[in-house]
This record gives C-alpha cells, structure tokens and sequence, in this order.
C-alpha cells in the first residue's frame, strides 16, 4: 500500500530545510511513507513526523527529524519544541517544530549532526573539506 504524500511542496519551510539538507555532499531527496527523506546512504533527516497521543496520530507537518547523539536529544527534550517521533524516536530521532522564524542556523547545525552520523566517513571528510563544520 503506498503512503498519501503528506507534505505541501510549496510549504515554504520545507524549500528552506530541502536547501539546506540538498547542500551535503551526496544528499538526494526521496519521499519515504509520504514525507521528504534526506539521505546518502542512509537518511540523515525526514520533514514532517507525528506522535501518538491516546492511541491516534498527531502530525507534526512543519518540523525535521533528525537522528542524534544522545547527550544532544536528551537535551533539546527538555524544550517545548522538541518530541520523540513515532517509530523512530526509540532509535535515536528526535522531532523539531519548526515554523518561518525558525534559527535557520540552527537547523544547519541539527542537519549536520545527523548527516555525520550517517554519511560515512568518505562523506564526512568532504564535508569538512569545504570548511563546514
């Protein structure tokens, strides 16, 4: 069964985190159970994730998920933000709402972190050889 898409392609926020996310080396984009998935190998981000709430489903449709250290997801948990998606979060994924005013810095530095997690060591090094990082 395919997945609806679940996303609106001229949603601002995801253009800015698809820019983003597209500026690593060998990111593509593909969409995975009807949202965008940022990925070389692996993904490194989705945009848009859900919770479950007394046993239904609450999206989340302008946040990225991103997979991190735990030290760093333990710490963004304590903000109102932040939540551990459904699915992933017991494997390390972290969800961030996001919204026009986001720090677009910030959510660089989120990418980053979970592209390094996930791009191998080949990618990584080029990543830090554009002075990224």
């Amino acid at each position: 069964m395919t997945h609806p898409i679940m996303f609106d392609d001229a949603d601002p926020v995801l253009r800015r985190v698809r820019e983003l996310a597209l500026s690593f080396p060998d990111a593509a984009e593909k969409i995975s159970h009807g949202i965008p998935a940022f990925y070389t190998t692996k993904v490194f981000a989705y945009y848009g994730g859900s919770i479950k709430v007394d046993g239904a489903y609450q999206r989340h449709d302008q946040s990225l998920l991103v997979l991190l250290d735990p030290d760093e997801r333990r710490a963004l948990l304590s903000e109102e933000r932040c939540y551990l998606p459904a699915y992933l979060g017991p494997y390390g994924w972290l969800g961030v709402d996001l919204g026009p005013a986001s720090d677009w810095a910030e959510v660089e530095e989120l990418l980053d972190a979970s592209y390094r997690l996930t791009a191998g060591r080949r990618r990584v090094a080029a990543l830090d050889a554009r002075g990224r990082g």
